[in-house]
């Protein structure tokens, strides 16, 4: 059983799941990994309550939810390795080129 039963990021920081990146071409090559493009899109896997307002001090609320499919920069986020061996980024909501529809 995981000890880690949910991740809250903090403020504006959302965690991604990078989307896995092709390891075959559709004529069935397999491609060496220096071959191999990150990929710039993502899933949405938690979501903090949003940066605070410098006026007011409230939540800005953030324009991602859990499971919204992103846009993601070609660098940058910071890898988290989990229990389950699976490798998430944390970026911060701003980081976050689109929302992909």
């Amino acid at each position: 059983m995981s000890a880690i039963k949910r991740i809250i990021p903090m403020l504006d920081r959302v965690l991604v799941k990078r989307a896995e990146t092709l390891t075959t071409t559709k004529g069935g090559i397999v491609l060496p990994e220096k071959a191999q493009g990150k990929m710039m899109e993502g899933t949405v896997i938690a979501v903090g309550p949003g940066a605070r307002n410098a006026q007011t001090g409230e939540h800005i609320t953030p324009a991602v939810k859990e499971g919204d499919r992103i846009l993601l920069p070609e660098f940058g986020g910071t890898k988290v390795e989990m229990e389950d061996k699976k490798e998430y980024l944390l970026f911060r909501e701003s980081d976050i080129l689109a929302k992909l529809e």
